[in-house]
């Protein structure tokens, strides 16, 4: 399968069996053994979708990103921009079951690009595209700056609540988020 096409529903399946496991279990435990036994098929099967195990990670990091993407596509927008970004921002936060498992997906594969060329473009891709998006409703000075340094706040409450070893306060980061919101953008 190509990591840019859209995948056959049974593709569609080996990769939601994929991020479920590299929310439970980390990247290590996405073996192409481990995924054919989680979704109860043969490795022949998993083989035929992803030729390689980099096949099968690249179309689960790039699932991750476009689901979050279509997500914050919908994100309905008024006049309120602090509004527009905390609402934009929130899509990214590991505030409920679905953002979690995204999050812990997407840490795992951000700290996989350090060594993966592969999954390295599609990290760099990813923010390039996040920040495009967030720059737009900034007027000051320096817009793409404005935007880097949210997505540094949105990306650090993210590690820092996947990576504690318990479930992530919502309220908690929801409020260092609009604390950060109305430090830059004060009404």
């Amino acid at each position: 399968m190509d990591a840019t096409s859209t995948p056959s529903a049974p593709a569609a399946r080996l990769i939601d069996t994929v991020c479920s496991l590299i929310a439970t279990n980390g990247l290590d435990g996405a073996t192409v053994r481990e995924v054919a036994a989680a979704a109860g098929v043969s490795i022949g099967a998993v083989q035929h979708h992803f030729h390689t195990k980099d096949d099968m990670l690249e179309a689960a990091f790039r699932h991750v990103v476009d689901t979050t993407a279509e997500r914050v596509a919908k994100v309905p927008f008024g006049p309120d921009v602090r509004r527009n970004l905390g609402l934009v921002m929130r899509e990214l936060l590991p505030l409920d079951e679905t953002r979690l498992r995204e999050a812990k997906v997407y840490v795992a594969f951000a700290s996989r690009a350090i060594t993966s060329p592969r999954l390295a473009v599609v990290q760099r891709s990813t923010l390039d595209m996040i920040i495009e998006q967030v720059a737009v409703p900034f007027h000051g000075a320096d817009p793409r700056r404005e935007a880097e340094l949210l997505l540094a706040v949105a990306d650090g409450l993210t590690f820092d609540a996947v990576t504690r070893g318990e479930l992530p306060d919502p309220e908690h980061l929801e409020t260092l988020l609009d604390a950060y919101l109305e430090r830059v953008l004060p009404a």
